[in-house]
């Protein structure tokens, strides 16, 4: 028996079948797509099913698929967690965050950690002794590549580079390193806040912009999307465990 995990963010809706830690199938599309869902449900028993939207599309998504599966869990600000969550307003506190914060302490066994995760956005939390203690959000990559050409009147558009120690030599360049170099600059901070305040902080790097950065912070853990969906299945079976669906 496995679990559905199905995370709706900003930009994609993001689909995965989980077995305890194991992620078994995932897939992305711009929109939930029950079609999808039922030629999982041919290849994999699904158990139950967990749903996090920031689209405010949880609710249709739960009903449409309590049609194949049984038990389902709509995660949202009062939904138990299987750790301490010391952040005063729950209501705006993203699925994603809580749900990777979940995965780095029940799933990695890690207490002690600054998560860097890089999507639409980029949040920068922290968990001190399992407890989530927030964070802060920050302009994702692709967010400033659109503002630097939205908002002049004849900059283009560029796209994701490797990050270098050079400047450019052109425009392109220019804009491609600024953003780049910008984003590793503003993560080497935090690291460097973070490592002075406590050396056993552990650097966790996730989302699909992640890859770009890891190999320039030293020791930092690379899990790109495996611990929102463990996480969020760990969140499935805790709420499980207390007979809250």
């Amino acid at each position: 028996m496995a679990n559905l995990v199905v995370d709706e963010g900003n930009t994609l809706c993001k689909i995965a079948v989980v077995d305890k830690s194991e992620v078994l199938y995932e897939a992305s599309a711009s929109k939930f797509d029950m079609a999808l869902v039922e030629q999982i449900s041919e290849r994999f028993q699904l158990e139950k099913a967990i749903v996090a939207s920031t689209r405010a599309g949880a609710e249709e998504i739960c009903r449409e698929l309590r049609s194949k599966i049984e038990r389902v869990l709509q995660f949202s600000a009062h939904t138990e967690v299987p750790i301490e969550v010391e952040y005063s307003s729950r209501q705006t506190l993203g699925a994603d965050r809580i749900a990777v914060a979940v995965g780095v302490v029940c799933e990695l066994g890690i207490e002690d950690a600054l998560i860097v995760d890089m999507g639409s956005a980029i949040t920068f939390d922290i968990v001190e002794n399992g407890v989530f203690k927030g964070g802060n959000i920050s302009l994702g990559v692709a967010m400033r590549f659109r503002a630097l050409h939205e908002f002049t009147a004849s900059l283009p558009l560029c796209r994701a580079t490797e990050p270098t120690e050079e400047f450019g030599r052109s425009t392109t360049e220019a804009i491609e390193q600024g953003v780049m170099q910008g984003v590793l600059h503003e993560i080497e901070g935090y690291v460097e806040r973070v490592s002075a305040k406590s050396e056993k902080k552990n650097v966790i790097f996730c989302g699909g912009d992640a890859e770009s950065f890891v190999n320039r912070i030293k020791n930092a853990i690379f899990a790109p999307r495996k611990l929102m969906f463990t996480g969020l299945n760990r969140i499935l079976e805790y709420n499980v465990s207390k007979n809250n669906i």
